[in-house]
């Protein structure tokens, strides 16, 4: 199912209901109604009502099954590294910001992001902390988990925070995730990830209209990590 078609049952839903509360508002406010027509309204009402559970339920398996179906494909290992090329589309630029640099994920340390281009820099992240060389920043839970969900292969842990709808195709998936936290909603309109077996490419679209892409390239499972990447994870220590 693409994403058109999560979309779609979800505005079909939600005018379903509509119609529902409608239907019963003026079942209830017709009082002269004969009794047959009264019935037949009613059960309209309680028909529509089920329906739209029916499509919300159904919503929520499938996006659980498109889950299960991309995870499956995705390699999980301990590390995953690469470089990533960063697009950064403000509403008051006509051309894009344009980053790039590495990144390194540990599946119990966290994630090192090191920009090297046009400016270097350092963002260091776990699920609770996010350091930089300004200080720390607080993580909302449901976004530190996403670079852990990404980049460890584990989509399912984006069921909590997130409304998930996706399609999985013989050679690429995408899905699309929307907050469910209010902190997060303030930020962040929507995710999109897209790609094969590996994460290829992550676009956030935040509230105010600005739109980050970011392209990850050369991914690659060492297995263990190096002296200059410890030494970054125990900035992130307790």
């Amino acid at each position: 199912m693409p994403l058109l078609t999560g979309a779609l049952i979800a505005v079909i839903a939600q005018q379903f209901q509509a119609f529902s509360i409608y239907i019963v508002y003026h079942t209830r406010s017709r009082s002269r109604m004969p009794q047959k027509g009264t019935l037949f309204v009613s059960c309209l009402a309680t028909f529509l009502n089920a329906l739209l559970l029916f499509l919300l339920s159904f919503n929520l398996s499938y996006a659980g099954d498109v889950l299960a179906q991309i995870t499956g494909r995705l390699a999980k290992t301990e590390i995953t590294q690469g470089d990533f090329q960063q697009e950064k589309h403000l509403k008051i630029l006509r051309k894009p910001l344009i980053s790039t640099g590495s990144f390194t994920y540990h599946q119990t340390k966290g994630v090192i992001w090191k920009t090297l281009t046009p400016v270097a820099s350092l963002l260091l992240m776990n699920d609770a902390r996010l350091l930089t060389a300004q200080g720390e920043l607080a993580v909302p839970a449901a976004f530190g988990k996403v670079f852990k969900a990404m980049l460890g292969g584990d989509l399912n842990q984006l069921s909590d925070g997130f409304s998930i709808t996706g399609s999985d195709q013989k050679t690429s998936w995408q899905i699309e995730l929307k907050p469910k936290d209010e902190q997060l909603k303030k930020i962040i309109n929507s995710i999109v990830l897209s790609g094969d077996n590996e994460l290829r490419l992550l676009e956030i679209q935040e509230t105010g209209g600005n739109i980050s892409q970011i392209k990850f390239d050369k991914i690659t499972h060492p297995t263990k990590l190096t002296s200059e990447q410890e030494a970054d994870f125990e900035h992130l220590s307790p």
